[in-house]
């Protein structure tokens, strides 16, 4: 394709992108739908293209105020994800002259704000969090995440898949902390390949395998992922039950369960059973209720800790829809937690990055229910003979109370969990 077209086709994108009508990631796949005529490489350079625009979108539009044309073609030419001779070919004078001018801009030139690229709300809360954590994290919130994979346990070992892996020409490492993870350069097609198509791996960052891990589900036990979606950690729990047991996959949403079937269908487990309930006071609660040994409650959240994932997130949200939604977890877990017999464990879980999604409903929690006891993560850990487990932690007298996971220190998604057992 033409530099010329492929810049014009990257505008449009960054266009329909910014409306924030819908996640980003879906808005991509439409586009990609709607032209079936692109070619991979030309795929990869209009999402890598939007997904710079998004993550440095602050900066971004601070430089285009020096340029002329169209807004969404400025910001498309500053984000543009391929070679800069690619792009030059595209470029009028004027606009390589402006390019050029744009280049030579120090970030000490900048305010923190085309620094950061986050909303003031945002850059406020972390700030204050994270003192001065917070530029690292900034720093690694506006990089492309990594690629994981879980090695399905049921079916391969993880030595096994990463051989055959490195045979295809592709090279994985061990993950530091999972022991199921193999971390992959670069963003292969996986789904082409044969340990992909058996059920031998999964997509699945290296934190999410921790949450799973922790629940520490056992053979023959009745277990309930609460919020399952997708299913990427039932099927995790799933193998580490060694296909026994029942394990229950809750989610309100039957469309996000229908995107489990292919996956468990590839997995090879039968003790997996998706159901749909209409909200968390839904009636098969309440016949489960002092029956399962084990939840977790993967709940809905922010999204925050995938922000180099999801870049739009931090611009389609807002202080109003946190203080919602955590009246949502609040009354998710306290629901969930119904369904433990003493000595059961639960397990809370989010991918954000704010106390007030965290540590606040996990303190919460902890008051109004004086018959569960909190379970310090970083002892768990040991007993796993995870490597490092006190790195992984935070909160308490000690620091060791709650799994924090940070992309900038752990190289993983933003996670936190904190984990009760019911006296």
């Amino acid at each position: 394709m033409h530099p010329k077209a492929l810049l014009d086709l990257c505008t449009e994108l960054v266009r329909l992108v910014l409306k924030f009508d819908h996640p980003a990631d879906a808005i991509v796949s439409r586009y990609f739908r709607d032209h079936r005529a692109l070619g991979p490489r030309e795929r990869a350079t209009l999402a890598e293209t939007v997904y710079a625009v998004l993550r440095q979108k602050l900066r971004f539009e601070k430089l285009a105020h020096s340029g002329s044309g169209p807004k969404e073609r400025r910001l498309a030419i500053l984000g543009f994800a391929a070679p800069r001779e690619l792009l030059r070919a595209a470029l009028s004078e004027a606009e390589a002259h402006w390019l050029q001018q744009c280049d030579q801009v120090q970030p000490g030139q900048l305010l923190d704000q085309h620094r950061h690229n986050l909303p003031d709300w945002l850059a406020q809360a972390l700030s204050e969090q994270l003192g001065e954590q917070f530029w690292p994290l900034v720093d690694s919130l506006n990089q492309s995440a990594g690629l994981d994979l879980r090695v399905n346990t049921q079916l391969a070992k993880r030595e096994a898949v990463q051989k055959e892996l490195q045979a295809a020409g592709i090279r994985a490492e061990l993950t530091p902390y999972s022991p199921w993870g193999l971390r992959v350069d670069g963003k292969p097609a996986l789904n082409k390949l044969q340990a992909f198509t058996r059920g031998a791996i999964e997509v699945q960052d290296e934190g999410s395998q921790l949450l799973a891990l922790l629940l520490d589900a056992h053979r023959g036990e009745m277990v309930v992922d609460f919020c399952a979606g997708a299913g990427g950690k039932t099927l995790a729990i799933g193998a580490a039950m060694r296909n026994t047991g029942r394990l229950y996959a809750f989610d309100i949403s039957a469309h996000r369960l229908d995107a489990l079937k292919p996956r468990l269908a590839r997995s090879g487990l039968s003790n997996v059973h998706p159901a749909a309930i209409a909200h968390e006071r839904d009636d098969r609660i309440k016949r489960l209720a002092g029956k399962i040994d084990r939840v977790l409650v993967d709940a809905p959240c922010s999204g925050l800790g995938t922000l180099r994932r999801n870049p739009d997130l931090k611009w389609r949200q807002g202080p109003q829809a946190l203080q919602e939604m955590a009246v949502k977890q609040a009354a998710i877990l306290s629901s969930a937690a119904r369904l433990l017999k003493p000595g059961g464990r639960l397990v809370y879980a989010t991918c954000s990055l704010l106390a007030q999604e965290n540590e606040d409903i996990a303190s919460a929690f902890s008051t109004a229910h004086p018959d569960f006891s909190v379970l310090p993560v970083a002892d768990l850990l040991a007993g796993l003979k995870l490597a490092s487990p006190a790195s992984l932690c935070s909160g308490g007298s000690d620091g060791r109370q709650y799994l924090r996971l940070w992309p900038h220190l752990h190289q993983t998604d933003g996670f936190f969990a904190a984990i009760w057992q019911k006296n």
